[in-house]
């Protein structure tokens, strides 16, 4: 039998791969509902593949931002590892873009500013994603999206073997040079090119081709439509030192292009947009939205607390929730940022204990 966390029950599985599973599950103690990243059994007894994974939840344990799914824990025991994270009811923008073709502009914007908030949160810390791309947005049922997968990622300057999805891969990464934040830059205009377009800037199926035309062929902006593609041609920008300087500088750069191009409530549609085009796939939920009941009035706590140690375990904060008539309204008043601490080392200090009433 496959290894399990301890602590969580498994309802089903909602994705795999080589690399692991990720299931949904439920925190035995509170009813809470989150998702299980499990590393493959094959990969657990690879100390490199293990440091990986442990690097990954290291990460993680320091970004905490609206725009990047939050873990709650890491677990590792001598017949398995696991990241539990926040459970994000959405779907992928990959599957977004396979059933439509494309997002239109408006929505291609919001989840172009989005990503590139949950990126700044990162390079903010030192992080660059390097593995950018449609597989990687979750796009929830309200138009929202987070960022998900740290799993490649580096301290900024580090140059490594060039690794990441090609088809995203900024050219300094082909040419094994240092990957910063605006190697992230570059995927993430890569992404909004295919939400415009429905197909990536260079599409060549063997890996060499595709490598020179991420460094040598001229960008494509002229595929995109005329009010955004200054903004494609920035991000696509072979050298990094012409991309635009920050991910919050291409945000201003973003805002600016989308008030003057769709007015000051192009925000509001693109959302409304990736809503409806989420609605659309709502089997693919993890938690299919439930009908909304009658209110009158209610009253809710919502409580982050630590669990006792199990085997390595870091950061854990979960949602008690008490429901005292009809429905539940939970706000969250105030959130504690968890110290950074080594893998098997120490348990990370959850989201302190919060509580509103209404």
């Amino acid at each position: 039998m496959e290894w399990s966390a301890p602590g969580y029950t498994e309802i089903r599985q909602l994705g795999a791969g080589a690399s692991g599973r990720v299931v949904l599950g439920v925190h035995d103690e509170t009813g809470v509902k989150v998702a299980i990243k499990y590393l493959s059994e094959a990969l657990l007894r690879d100390p490199a593949a293990l440091s990986r994974f442990q690097a990954e939840a290291r990460v993680l344990t320091s970004l905490r931002d609206p725009n990047i799914a939050t873990m709650w824990e890491y677990i590792q025991e001598p017949n398995g590892a696991c990241i539990v994270m926040e459970l994000v009811n959405g779907v992928s923008l990959r599957a977004l873009l396979r059933e439509n073709g494309t997002t239109e502009p408006e929505a291609a914007l919001v989840v172009l500013k989005g990503s590139l908030l949950g990126l700044a949160r990162a390079h903010g810390s030192g992080v660059v994603h390097k593995d950018y791309k449609p597989e990687n947005v979750l796009v929830r049922d309200d138009g929202t999206s987070k960022l998900v997968d740290f799993g490649v990622a580096v301290p900024q300057g580090t140059a490594t073997h060039p690794e990441g999805t090609p088809p995203y891969m900024a050219p300094e990464l082909w040419a094994g040079r240092p990957a910063s934040p605006a190697t992230d830059v570059y995927a993430a205009t890569a992404v909004f090119f295919e939400c415009l377009t429905g197909h990536r800037p260079y599409r060549s199926t063997e890996p060499s081709v595709l490598g020179y035309q991420h460094v040598h062929a001229p960008v494509p902006f002229h595929d995109a439509p005329e009010p955004v593609q200054e903004l494609v041609r920035r991000g696509l920008a072979k050298e990094p030192r012409d991309r635009p300087p920050s991910a919050l500088a291409f945000v201003e750069e973003l805002e600016a292009t989308a008030r003057a191009a769709y007015g000051e409530d192009w925000e509001e549609r693109g959302r409304r947009r990736l809503a409806a085009l989420v609605a659309l796939l709502a089997l693919l939920l993890p938690a299919p939205p439930q009908p909304t009941p009658e209110v009158t009035t209610s009253l809710a706590r919502t409580v982050f607390r630590g669990l006792r140690s199990n085997a390595v375990r870091v950061g854990m904060g979960t949602a008690l929730v008490a429901v005292v008539t009809v429905a539940v309204v939970v706000a969250l008043a105030a959130r504690r940022q968890p110290a950074e601490q080594p893998v098997g080392a120490a348990v990370a200090v959850p989201p302190a204990t919060t509580e509103a009433v209404t």
